[in-house]
């Protein structure tokens, strides 16, 4: 076999179909319900804007509401937070979620005005209409996804999520199909800073569906009854404890540190799974994503399935006996040393600390 014959052949560069280079721009789904907007919605705007501008293309707000709940305002409150336009469907159809309807709104917008790019929050309702609506229009859907970057050369969304149980991270491209659709959890992406200054065009559709036509009803609303509790996603500080703490009893140490700081209680997969804390405790690939100004990190070797849950955090401090475990490789301070000694050290100092400081204000 000849020299030129042993070299491999190459990738072939990939030619974007000429009928895609109709679909332009990038569109955020702004969920909202009870006249509140999830908070997943603005930190997706603040990521659409990055991509929107490495595209040099518009990025748009989608907002689908009954006119009795005013769902103009969501769209003033998106082009503060970076959207170029609105889409707005009003109809008292869209009152509460239901697929239906939601999905024939959406789908009719995207085919109307062809977006390259759909990201909407990996939320309850949003996980259901993304899904529904990838399968109407034929098009590819990545869910849960921790990062998003273009790449520019073939305008296509690259959107990193994990894999294989989450001990590897992916990136998928969706080539030949449009809209590239995401999905991402809450708190991944950072809460973009506000405009005030900024204005922009909403276009107004209409929802071409009847009462009639949707099979479900919406006869109550019955309120969550653990509305009211701290929300693991948006607390400012956790301490979480990982198996490295070896029993049960001793996880009452992260407990402890936590009271005495103000602070939430986070575990890792494995300690939820011995039934040490409740399923909401969990920080992780499918647990919660996290994103707070100080993240304790105890007996948490950091692998990647509870990395992609926390890694976003400000500061974090992590303590293990390990000195090679994996997430001493990202935390912002480490402390090698058995979490049972330490933890309750830490207790107490800041225990101290902070009488001290209250003594003082008195």
């Amino acid at each position: 076999m000849s020299e030129e014959a042993r070299k491999p052949a190459g990738r072939k560069k990939f030619e974007l179909d000429p009928k895609l280079s109709e679909y332009r721009g990038i569109w955020v789904f702004v969920e909202h319900e009870r006249g509140v907007v999830h908070g997943v919605s603005w930190e997706l705007m603040g990521e659409g804007r990055k991509l929107a501008d490495k595209l040099g293309v518009e990025l748009s707000a989608v907002v689908m509401g009954s006119p009795a709940d005013d769902p103009r305002k969501f769209c003033r409150e998106a082009f503060v937070y970076g959207a170029d336009k609105c889409y707005l469907i009003e109809d008292a159809l869209l009152k509460n979620y239901r697929n239906q309807p939601f999905t024939k709104g959406l789908t009719d917008l995207v085919n109307a005005y062809k977006p390259e790019i759909l990201l909407l929050g990996a939320t309850t309702l949003g996980r259901d209409l993304a899904g529904s609506v990838a399968t109407t229009l034929k098009t590819g859907l990545t869910a849960d996804c921790t990062e998003l970057n273009i790449d520019a050369e073939i305008r296509s969304l690259l959107a990193t999520r994990p894999t294989f149980g989450g001990s590897l991270l992916c990136t998928i491209q969706t080539l030949n199909y449009r809209p590239q659709m995401a999905t991402v959890r809450p708190r991944v992406m950072a809460m973009p800073q506000r405009d005030e200054s900024r204005s922009g065009a909403i276009i107004e559709a209409t929802l071409s569906l009847l009462e009639t036509d949707i099979v479900t009803k919406v006869l109550d609303f019955i309120p969550d009854e653990n509305s009211n509790k701290v929300n693991l996603a948006y607390a400012d500080i956790i301490v979480s404890g990982g198996k490295g703490l070896k029993k049960q009893e001793n996880f009452q140490l992260v407990r402890d540190l936590a009271r005495v700081l103000g602070a939430e209680v986070g575990a890792t997969r494995p300690v939820v799974q011995s039934g040490w804390v409740e399923a909401e405790r969990q920080v992780g690939q499918t647990g919660k994503t996290v994103r707070p100004k100080l993240y304790i990190a105890a007996g948490i070797s950091g692998a990647i399935q509870h990395r992609v849950g926390m890694d976003s955090s400000d500061v974090i401090v992590a303590i293990n006996s390990d000195p090679n475990a994996p997430i001493f490789d990202f935390a912002t301070y480490g402390i090698v040393g058995n979490a049972m000694t330490i933890l309750p050290a830490l207790t107490e100092a800041f225990r101290k600390e902070l009488h001290g400081r209250k003594a003082v204000v008195a």
